[in-house]
């Protein structure tokens, strides 16, 4: 080999030397550079997160504080109701009811619901007990409000409407959804609960208005079958007799079903 065809040959070993060694660096300096994008990436991310949880703590805190103030405020109501059950393991269209709710804080708690269609049904809650009067089979049905079943797991779902701050924060995890409109065009914050110890449903939600006024509930059961309740034609502080609670059926007709 001739001295300039070595020169040539050592040249271009030591070009493509230097080159490789280039492609090294600016490939390690890339893998840096894309660890350092990454890692910034994901500090932006955490921190959106961080923000976002915030903004969300301090909207629920809004919501819960004017359902608070509301709560307290709110003596007694009537209204329209429109009770919605889905059965999960049956599908199609949820069973739609409608009837009326009166409500009065006198002491204890009055709920009282009267269905009138497809089927009229009449259900008193009082304190933590409830009845359920069925009409058509000459039949009440009773027991505590949290194990009520049927037509009568309406009254359970109403509960959630007036319990107060207190009562959800300690027994329940609250977490704020979103904004959202119900039927009959309300504008309104929705809120999840999931209660803090074992209990015969897995979660309940609440549409509450910008006045603190719950709307509409809905609880899911541990199978997935829900209920929902939406109020309309709300009327506030009313006078009402803690009388119109009790459910007026003849005792020695009906049967008792507990």
């Amino acid at each position: 080999m001739s001295k300039a065809s070595f020169f040539l040959v050592y040249s271009r070993g030591r070009y493509f030397e230097a080159f490789a060694k280039m492609l090294f660096n600016y490939s390690s300096m890339n893998q840096y550079l894309r660890m350092a994008v990454m890692f910034i990436g994901l500090g932006l991310f955490l921190s959106s997160v961080s923000v976002n949880d915030a903004i969300a703590q301090n909207i629920l805190g809004d919501i819960l504080h004017r359902m608070d103030v509301h709560n307290k405020a709110l003596q007694s109501l009537q209204a329209e109701v429109t009770m919605a059950k889905y059965n999960s393991q049956l599908g199609g269209e949820p069973d739609i009811t409608f009837g009326s709710t009166s409500y009065l804080l006198k002491g204890k708690r009055y709920v009282r619901i009267d269905w009138i269609k497809p089927v009229e049904e009449h259900i008193s809650v009082i304190g933590d007990d409830y009845e359920l009067w069925r009409p058509r089979l000459n039949q009440v049905m009773w027991g505590k409000a949290d194990k009520a079943k049927n037509n009568a797991s309406a009254g359970g779902a109403l509960s959630f409407m007036n319990m107060s701050k207190a009562e959800l924060t300690a027994n329940y995890s609250v977490v704020y959804i979103g904004r959202e409109k119900i039927s009959g065009g309300a504008e309104t914050s929705h809120i999840q609960l999931a209660p803090k110890v074992a209990a015969n449903y897995k979660l309940a939600e609440l549409w509450v208005d910008d006045n603190g006024m719950p709307r509409q509930a809905r609880i899911t059961e541990q199978n997935n079958d829900t209920t929902a309740i939406l109020l309309t034609n709300i009327q506030k502080n009313v006078t009402l007799n803690a009388k119109i609670f009790t459910l007026e059926y003849d005792p020695k007709k009906v049967k008792r079903v507990p």
